[in-house]
């Protein structure tokens, strides 16, 4: 099947403004009853999984007609679409639910396209603090804080005391992050914690190095985030070395490593 999308830039200002509507239903919900309940594997759900979800299909439907989108809910739902080999769009609606029961502010949009098993587009968007993060393949990586200007962001050179390590705040395994550092003969002087793909942006943005994950992640936990790091000079890579690709079997992650391509 042929697929004719619109140019990239087009694509990552519309998928913007589509973040920013979900976002504006997630704070909406937010500010008051979660409506929050458990799903078939236990894992929670809120109402704003929901509305942010039908915020994103219904914009991304409009943008790109007949496109697929794996979105979590709909999954979750079993609505499961069949890719057909062409581009699709990978949806996680709110990344980090345990994070917005919790109501700490680590939770965020996330909306990635994926072409030829590779992300070439992410946006990845914090609404508790309006901050968005977003990369294209060839356009680079930028920034927003607020009602801000968009400003250019790229991953850094490690400083020579050692690379910043992130965590995931719910899901932290420090005993088995420490044999890992010491197997590959990585100096760690300051680790840092964060929900959701918050720990990536960190990446791209400079502020932190690496971030292994050995535990389970679905494609759209993912997608947006590496695509955002991608674009900013980072790579995404099994533990074997190879790039962190999707379109597989039941859209699930072996472990990986997001690091910059300095921190290697």
């Amino acid at each position: 099947m042929i697929h004719s999308l619109p140019p990239l830039a087009t694509l990552r200002d519309t998928c913007t403004t589509i973040a920013e509507e979900a976002a504006r239903e997630i704070m909406r919900i937010y500010a008051g009853d979660h409506g929050t309940r458990a799903k078939d594997d236990k894992s929670p759900v809120t109402d704003a999984d929901h509305a942010a979800e039908a915020v994103i299909l219904a914009g991304l439907r409009k943008l790109t007609p007949g496109t697929v989108i794996i979105a979590e809910e709909e999954m979750a739902a079993g609505r499961v679409p069949t890719l057909d080999g062409g581009p699709f769009w990978l949806v996680d609606p709110l990344d980090g639910t345990k994070e917005f029961i919790k109501r700490n502010g680590e939770f965020t949009v996330n909306i990635a396209l994926i072409e030829g098993g590779r992300p070439t587009l992410g946006i990845v968007l914090a609404p508790a603090t309006e901050t968005l993060w977003r990369g294209a393949r060839g356009l680079g990586a930028d920034k927003r804080e607020g009602k801000g200007a968009f400003t250019s962001m790229r991953t850094r050179t490690p400083p020579p005391e050692g690379l910043t390590a992130c965590a995931s705040r719910s899901h932290g395994t420090y005993n088995d992050l420490d044999i890992w550092f010491r197997n590959n003969n990585l100096t760690v002087v300051e680790r840092v914690q964060a929900g959701s793909s918050l720990k990536f942006c960190l990446i791209a943005e400079g502020k932190a190095d690496l971030y292994p994950r050995f535990g389970p992640t679905m494609e759209w936990d993912t997608g947006a985030a590496q695509g955002v790091l991608e674009a900013a000079g980072g790579e995404v890579v099994t533990t074997d070395g190879q790039p962190l690709l999707y379109g597989k079997p039941r859209f699930a992650n072996p472990h990986f490593i997001a690091r910059s391509l300095a921190a290697r």
